[in-house]
């Protein structure tokens, strides 16, 4: 009896022998493939940074090819492109940044402004032209040139007449010297549905550009009031700027636009000629270099890629 039950207790030590042994090679099995996996993604990410650096060094080489390519006499070139607005591509702060290094080189014989613009707003457009005024009157040895490529209608004009000379292309637009403000009315699509507005202000004129609202003609004579105030303002400023080189027509004025080669006539214009074309044979300083404010597209990646190295870092030795 006693001799079973020892070999009774010995079959058992032996199965729970093996079960632990089967347990630990297990656990040791698992406990491999995840340090394997934090190496991996480790180097993986040690890649990622290798290449980052080498991205980087090769943009910085790009960078100091340019700057050197300043140390010679050349034509400062900035760009006005598309619609004019705060916190766009074309807004007054990335066109005067672009004008202040422009007119701070030496090297640079003149500017350049390259305008593809189909206008915006009038205040930015205001704040560039004042700038390009303060900054001839400081550098009057640099002229500015503003070169019309496709479009430069309205606020994108409003800052071309701050320039010495404007030259288009014979097909490019020109003009639209006038002020809008649009809208839509939806009273009686309101009525048809029998929707009720219920509009609640403090002060009796408060709600006027409620476009569920009836126009009160007082209201719109406000608005005519303001819009002809800032049309004056952009015909004070377009005459300012050309000067004698207008002709005596009131329908410059009318919100009309012409093509480049009946701009030349009318005054709009000074000549036809691509930026290529002013800067070769007007400035006589062939080689252009671009002084417009880009999106730093390699600090965006660069964070980016950061995130991402962090993120996976962090997964990496966070794992059990």
């Amino acid at each position: 009896m006693i001799d079973e039950i020892n070999s009774s207790k010995n079959k058992n030590n032996k199965e729970e022998w093996q079960a632990d042994v089967i347990s630990k090679l297990a656990f040791a099995a698992v406990n491999e493939q995840r340090r394997a996996r934090k190496w991996s993604i480790f180097f993986k990410a040690l890649f990622f940074v290798y290449l980052l650096v080498l991205f980087i060094t090769a943009m910085s080489s790009s960078d100091s090819s340019g700057n050197l390519g300043k140390s010679s006499e050349h034509t400062a070139l900035v760009e006005v492109k598309g619609v004019i607005a705060d916190g766009g591509e074309a807004s007054a702060d990335n066109i005067i940044q672009g004008l202040r290094a422009a007119f701070k080189e030496p090297n640079a014989k003149a500017v350049i402004l390259r305008i593809n613009s189909p206008g915006g707003s009038p205040v930015q457009a205001g704040y560039v032209y004042d700038e390009i005024k303060r900054l001839r009157l400081k550098h009057k040895e640099k002229k500015v040139y503003a070169v019309i490529s496709d479009m430069c209608a309205s606020g994108g004009y409003y800052i071309a007449v701050a320039a010495d000379e404007i030259y288009a292309d014979k097909a490019s637009i020109v003009g639209s010297i006038g002020v809008l403000m649009n809208g839509f009315g939806f009273t009686k699509a309101m009525d048809k549905m029998g929707v009720e507005r219920r509009l609640y202000t403090a002060g009796t004129s408060k709600g006027f550009l409620d476009p569920f609202s009836e126009v009160k003609q007082s209201d719109k004579e406000h608005i005519q009031a303001l819009l002809g105030t800032i049309h004056n303002q952009f015909i004070s400023t377009v005459k300012e700027g050309r000067g004698k080189r207008l002709v005596d027509d009131e329908k410059l004025f009318t919100g009309l636009i012409w093509t480049g080669e009946e701009s030349v006539a009318l005054g709009l214009t000074d000549g036809l000629g691509s930026s290529s074309f002013v800067a070769r044979e007007i400035i006589e300083a062939e080689k252009i270099i671009d002084y417009t404010p880009r999106p730093n597209y390699l600090d965006r990646l660069a964070d980016r890629i950061g995130v991402a190295m962090a993120s996976i870092l962090s997964r990496s030795f966070n794992l059990q």
